[in-house]
């Protein structure tokens, strides 16, 4: 791979910046056959697992992007940072904490055994399914298109266009959703539920099968990065608050079971799905050395072969490495 130490500050050096992230993109691309698609959503398991690309976006337009940028896909469990996002906007983050707490659970998140065994009294947080589920449920609205339309709303305000659901991929989910109906059908029994079990299922559903580009999270990224303004014109996108507090979620909790490691040998904040999607950020920082996106950008990654806790293998390789190289870690 391409080594050295680079003043990024010339139009050469963004040159050499592109050859860079091409390069890296092209060596972790081997890493996805260590990988599997996620078979058991069987429009999913049609993902071409080779594909890998990336999108950096930073203030003012500069941008990287490189590999299979222009796949889509659907957002699958990175939704969940929008339904939090919405739920506190609409209810306040007091009453959305109130029910759903922020706390790492060690556990795939799709587990149903720690819920009774550990007698919670509310979900651990809003990034595991059983959160996830209680957060949709919160969501405004009597139909799946009233409660996913504010979502679908600050996805065009961000992104600049509507985005669509893929009705393949939503069907596939709800036809296979057994694990998600027993955790649905536990947090109904528990009362967690603020909406019937069905509504809430076929809105959570359809928020996972939104179809979006990883120049798509890259822009949402960068909103992220900047505490919910966007850092083009000062406008601000998502409330301050409600932008930290998600940030410090996808930094604890966004990446299942595997959050804790990811934390410490990447350091940004970053949520996965099982399509392959990564939503990560780097908050703007200091430092005494000049760094690629110094004043913070978005990052979106695409790679559909997993590793065994439904991550994006070769993407989280790619982050790490690109972390690592520009020192992005919050830490």
């Amino acid at each position: 791979m391409v080594q050295g130490t680079v003043n990024w500050n010339t139009q050469v050096d963004r040159e050499w910046l592109q050859e860079y992230v091409d390069d890296w993109v092209a060596f972790y691309r081997k890493v996805t056959v260590e990988g599997n698609v996620a078979s058991y959503i069987p429009e999913l398991a049609k993902a071409d697992p080779n594909h890998l690309g990336i999108s950096i976006l930073g203030k003012n337009g500069t941008a990287v992007r490189s590999g299979d940028v222009d796949q889509a896909f659907t957002i699958q469990s990175i939704s969940k940072v929008l339904s939090f996002i919405i739920a506190c906007v609409e209810k306040g983050v007091g009453y959305v904490l109130d029910r759903v707490d922020v706390e790492p659970t060690g556990e795939a998140f799709n587990s149903i055994m720690h819920l009774e065994m550990k007698s919670l009294n509310k979900p651990f947080n809003p990034f595991v399914n059983a959160g996830a589920l209680t957060v949709t449920s919160m969501l405004n609205g009597n139909t799946p298109e009233e409660k996913l339309a504010p979502i679908l709303e600050l996805l065009e305000k961000i992104i600049g266009y509507r985005p669509v659901i893929n009705e393949q991929v939503f069907r596939s989910e709800f036809e296979t959703s057994a694990r998600n109906r027993a955790i649905g059908y536990y947090l109904l029994e528990t009362g967690f539920l603020e909406s019937d079990l069905e509504l809430t299922l076929d809105t959570y559903f359809r928020q996972c099968s939104i179809e979006i580009t990883v120049d798509d999270l890259a822009k949402i990224g960068l909103i992220l990065a900047n505490d919910g303004e966007d850092p083009n014109n000062e406008e601000e996108i998502i409330p301050r608050q409600v932008a930290r507090i998600t940030k410090a979620l996808m930094l604890t909790c966004g990446m299942y079971d595997a959050s804790g490691k990811f934390a410490t040998y990447v350091g940004i904040p970053a949520k996965s799905g099982v399509s392959g999607g990564i939503l990560a950020l780097a908050p703007p920082r200091v430092r005494n050395t000049q760094f690629p996106f110094i004043e913070g950008c978005g990052i979106g990654v695409f790679g559909p072969a997993l590793e065994e806790r439904g991550n994006s293998i070769a993407g989280i390789k790619l982050l790490k490495h690109i972390a690592s190289q520009w020192d992005l870690s919050i830490f």
